[in-house]
This record gives structure tokens, sequence and C-alpha cells, in this order.
């Protein structure tokens, strides 16, 4: 069997999987939402924090009730990484430093999961644990919780109430991530990812000295690494290393995990706002651009010149021999399109043309099919400003889901689609024209370039991955993409939650011969020329002087 075919065999197994996981995940999580009964650990949660899970709140309370939960979290995790020299399980290493304390705490809580730091030469158990694997569950819980507010915001009429946070916080963890977890932590043990709490021993001679690993509870943070689409892994080759995907299964298996629960939220919002067709087509717009990126994707890899790459099947620098470049290409796709940030490649060796299309992929705001619960919001967003458009080509006030998006949805819609991509021009033009920042690029001209436009891509827009070449341990880049992680996942959430509250008080306008059906193919054609036309005005600058000038160089 030939590289090509073996990639497009895997592409077909794994969309296979998510469809037969979509329906019942995305009525399961509908239902999640929904429910007026609360299980017995959920009261005890309830009852330790002192939060009326009944009580429902206008979204300024929601808003802070995030704020409040996800400053506590930076907070707790800062100090156990400050504290870790004398924290038992530490397997010796040294309390981490105030800059890479604060960036990593800012990175977990933020679903980043931005690693500026070797995880088996930094991290001991205890933080693994207690503070890393925390965060991976309930900052997912968070971006799912912030989703279903913006669906209510729809599914509503003539009220301001979105929801208690709180209760949706506990029943993301404690419903849905946690029992996936479970299952997918037991698939990777089976399949020879390792989980223990071992320290750090010798495994054998390289380059005539002793290689040292420590292990650790790798397969059960792996599996809510994935599945809530978090990314920080146990090594610092993350999903490359072998104790972490140790074979070509794992590898599709794991694929499947970070993308199964952005899809299915689409069914989740169908079932929720009383149409399974409005689901169908938000699910449309995300597949067809991450089938699009892959193929794409594909084609770079593979028809790349040179006799080397030839003679390999394709552009094997930076790949793993267990997965080729097939694999390969999917899981970057994949983990550049959702807010995962899991590498099982390095993007750096990519070809100048897919570096760029994993850049890109970052740059359309993780949308297709997006993290757990951003990229839903993320693409109703871009929804909104698509019905818009619509809406000025006919003269007609815009509606979507039989409300109005008048003056105030679409100033909120416009600072949602404005303050990502500030934030990662503003931040990358400033590292390439101080004259410190740049000495942390190993490569110059465009592939340099490439490097720190890359990492504040991944840090605004809440990746994580990056490209190898780039020294980040450094103060100025620990601080700037610590500050490009808080901005980069806070504030969309501000005018998220402000357009539900928006959206939620508004009464129901009737359906008319004049309504666009948004259900509709049409639709979804009209959504994704506007997020690749927004998105390629707003980036193509930035581009051309990176990844692009690279692939026309070579």
């Amino acid at each position: 069997m030939g590289p090509v075919l073996a990639g497009v065999l895997q592409l077909i197994a794994l969309i296979a999987a998510l469809g037969l996981a979509y329906v019942p995940l995305g009525t399961y999580m509908a239902r999640v939402y929904s429910s007026d009964r609360h299980l017995r650990v959920e009261k005890w949660i309830y009852k330790g924090i002192g939060a009326d899970p009944n009580t429902e709140m206008r979204w300024p309370a929601y808003l802070r009730g995030v704020l409040a939960f996800s400053a506590v979290g930076v907070l707790f995790l800062y100090l156990l990484q400050r504290l870790q020299g004398i924290l038992p399980g530490s397997l010796g290493f040294s309390s981490v430093n105030p800059a890479q304390s604060f960036n990593t705490a800012v990175s977990f809580v933020t679903n980043t999961n931005w690693q500026s730091y070797y995880g088996e030469q930094t991290m001991g158990h205890v933080v693994q644990t207690a503070g890393l694997a925390v965060q991976n569950f309930v900052s997912a819980a968070v971006g799912i919780a912030v989703a279903v507010a913006l669906v209510r915001g729809f599914a509503r009429s003539r009220t301001g109430e979105l929801g208690n946070f709180w209760t949706d916080l506990v029943r993301g963890v404690i419903r849905i991530l946690v029992p996936l977890s479970v299952v997918a932590a037991l698939v990777l043990v089976a399949c020879g990812a390792i989980q223990n709490f071992s320290g750090i021993h010798e495994v054998g001679q390289f380059m005539g000295g002793h290689q040292q690993w420590n292990g650790g509870a790798v397969a059960s943070q792996e599996a809510i690494k994935e599945v809530g689409t978090n990314g920080g892994g146990y090594f610092n080759a993350n999903s490359a290393h072998p104790f972490e995907n140790p074979t070509p299964f794992t590898n599709l298996f794991e694929i499947f995990l970070l993308l199964v629960i952005p899809f299915a939220l689409t069914r989740t919002f169908g079932v929720m706002v009383g149409s399974i067709k409005q689901g169908y087509a938000i699910l449309a717009t995300m597949a067809t651009i991450w089938v699009g990126f892959v193929a794409l994707m594909m084609w770079t890899e593979f028809a790349h010149h040179g006799a080397a790459l030839q003679a390999a099947g394709g552009a094997m620098e930076g790949k793993e021999t267990r997965f080729g470049v097939g694999a390969s290409s999917i899981f970057a796709v994949s983990t550049t399109l959702t807010s995962t940030g899991a590498v099982d490649s390095f993007h750096s060796s990519f070809t100048g043309l897919g570096g760029g299309i994993t850049i890109l992929g970052m740059q359309l705001g993780e949308i297709a099919p997006g993290g757990t619960g951003s990229g839903l919001y993320g693409m109703l967003i871009m929804a909104v400003i698509a019905v818009f458009i619509a809406g000025l080509m006919v003269g007609r006030t815009p509606e979507y889901l039989g409300k109005k998006i008048g003056t105030r949805e679409m100033k909120l819609a416009a600072c949602y689609i404005l303050i990502t991509p500030a934030l990662v021009l503003i931040f990358a033009a400033a590292s390439m024209a101080l004259p410190t920042p740049p000495h942390s690029m190993l490569n110059s001209g465009a592939h340099g370039f490439s490097e720190v436009l890359y990492a504040f891509t991944s840090a605004a827009n809440n990746n994580g991955s990056a490209f190898a070449g780039l020294n980040a341990n450094t103060d100025w880049f620990n601080t700037m993409t610590g500050l490009a992680m808080v901005l980069g996942r806070f504030l969309p959430m501000v005018f998220v939650l402000a357009l539900a509250g928006s959206l939620a008080e508004q009464k129901p306008v009737p359906v008319t011969a004049g309504t666009l059906r948004t259900e509709k193919p049409l639709f979804t054609g009209l959504l994704v020329g506007a997020i690749l036309i927004i998105t390629g005005l707003t980036y193509f600058p930035a581009l051309a002087l990176g990844p692009l000038a690279e692939g026309l160089a070579s």
C-alpha cells in the first residue's frame, strides 16, 4: 500500500468514526445541559463551593463566574509550581521560576497549554496531576459552558438569563469529560501508553552516556489532553513520544478524541435551538474547511519536489516513521483547526506552504471544528457576520434563528473577530522590532519570522503548539505570550456572553418568505466564504512575509 493511499484510508476511517459518535454524543450533551436533575456527587460539589445550582444568571453574573474561577485557577497553579521544590513527588525538580510559572499557569487555565519547558525535566508528579491535569478538565468545561450560554441566548426569548455557570461547569466535567477520558485512558494503556508514578530511571546508552526518563500518569493526562482539546503533553516531544502515542492506531485514536466533542457540539446546538438542520449547517461548514485543509496539507507534503523527498514518499523531515506523512498531515491540520496544540510531528519542519497551512488554520479562529466550546461559539459569531453580509446584499434586516441582528449585536460580533488578530499582529510586530526578542529565533529570514508569527498566533488563539525553532523560554516570550493567552481567551468571552444576553432578551421574529434559510447549503457556502475572506484580508500581509515567501522560494 502506498503512503498516499494509506493516508486517504486513515482519513476515511476517521470520518466514519466521527460520524458514528456524532448523534449519540451530541444528543447526550444537549440533555446534560438541559436537565433539571443534579447527580449526588454534583450536589456535594455545589455544597462545597457554596453555589446554588438552580439560580439563573444574566450575562454579567455568568461572566463574573468565568473570570473568578479562572483567576483562582491561575493563582493556584502558579503557587503549586513555585512551591514544587518542597512538595512530595517532585522527582528532585526545583521550583519553577516566576516568569515560566506565570506563563504555564495562564497557559493551562486558558486551555492553551503552551509549554516553554521540557515537561519530563521540569514538572514533578504533583504539579502534573494535581495542577496541569486538573486544569485540562476545568478549562475545557469552561469553554463548553460559554458555548452553551450562547446557544441558550439563541434558544430563549424575553429573558436575559443564560443558565448557571457553576452548574454548567460541574456537569461538563462530571458527566462529559471524566467519563470520556476514563474510557480513552483505558484504550491508551491497553495500546502501550504508560501509566505510573515511577521516578527517574536510566533506560540505556546514548552517545556514550546514559539516557534517563521519568514515568508518570501519562495515559490519563493524554486522554484529557485530547478530549478537552488541551494539547499539553507529559513529555517535550508531545504526541510524537512513544510513551504518549505508541502506535499508528493510538495516533488515529488521539485525532478522533480531539475532534469528537467539537464536531458533536453542533448536534447539541441543533437540539437545543430546536432545529437539527441548523446544527447540520454548522457541521457542514466545519467539515468542509477541515477536509479541505487536510487535502491541501497532504498535497503540499506528498508532492514536494526533491529526490530525497520522493524516495521517502513525501516530506518526512520532522515526522515519525511510525505515522508517516498522511497521518502526520491529518494530525497537524486537526490540532491547529482545533485549540488542541498537540503534535505528532514538528510543524517547523513541514514544507513552507505546509507550515503556512498550520498557521492559517489557527488564524481562522480555530472554528473548524475548533476547541471544546470555543469552536462552536466562534463559528456562531461568524454565522452572525455572514447573516449580516447577506442582509446587506438584499437590503433586509438580518435575522438568525429568529433573532434580529441589529447594531448592538454586530458591534459585539465585530469586536470578537477583531481582538485576536490585533493581539497576534501587535505582539508579533513588537517582537520583530525590538532588539532582543529576535535572538530567540533559530532561523533567519522568512522561516524565522514564521516562528514568531506562529508563536503569537498560537498563544492568542489558545492553541499551544509551536514552531519548535523558537526559544520561547525567555522573560519576553513568557510574559508576552502569557498576556496574549489571557486576553485572547477572556476578552472574546466577554463579547460572546454579552451577545448571548442581548439575543436572549429579544422576542422571536416570525419566519417569512424573505427570511434567509440558514439551514440550506447556500448559507453554508456563504459562511465558508465569509470565514476565508475575512481571515485572508486580515492576515495575508503577515503570511506573505513568512510561510508564503518561504514556500514560493523553495
